[in-house]
């Protein structure tokens, strides 16, 4: 058998060769790279996708919450002008049964009352309608008007309050 014998094209050929090699592993780099791009933008898609649909979960439960507000005030007001003779009243305790599960309900679902009354008075979660003269420069939350609620740091509904300085 005979045997290839090496031409005087070989050192030519070994440089096309080298040079078609560079430019393939310099396709594959710039690939590479480009791959890993896109990479990086499908996944800060799903990121903030998921931001999304997290923002309006929160947006929507807050809603909710905020169109079911008026119910729970309206069981307050009326257990609060419930009539002496009726205070033992299985009927009245039915009700308070309710408010009371209304408030376990919010509370799982992360939803807390603003504190008010003896609190220092913060614009953030309080709102106030009435001012009361006092001697302080302290301004003091001296009654509750309307419960306001918050989740996290989000404020629902600001509690409706008077304020007195102290």
């Amino acid at each position: 058998m005979p045997k290839n014998k090496p031409t005087n094209d070989q050192p030519a050929e070994d440089a096309a060769l080298a040079d078609e090699m560079h430019k393939v592993l310099q396709q594959v780099a710039e690939l590479t790279e480009a791959l890993q791009r896109e990479r990086a933008d499908a996944m800060n898609i799903r990121r903030r996708h998921d931001e999304q649909i997290a923002s309006l979960k929160s947006t929507i439960k807050s809603q909710v919450i905020e169109e079911l507000l008026p119910v729970i005030d309206n069981f307050e007001r009326a257990l609060k002008h419930v009539p002496a003779e009726l205070e033992g009243n299985d009927y009245i305790k039915g009700v308070q049964g309710v408010v009371k599960q209304f408030e376990a309900t919010l509370s799982s679902m992360g939803v807390q009352r603003i504190k008010t009354v003896g609190e220092h008075f913060n614009p953030h979660v309080h709102e106030a309608v009435g001012m009361d003269d006092g001697d302080g420069d302290n301004e003091i939350v001296s009654e509750e008007l309307q419960a306001g609620y918050q989740i996290g740091d989000q404020v629902i509904r600001h509690a409706m309050v008077r304020v007195k300085r102290g």
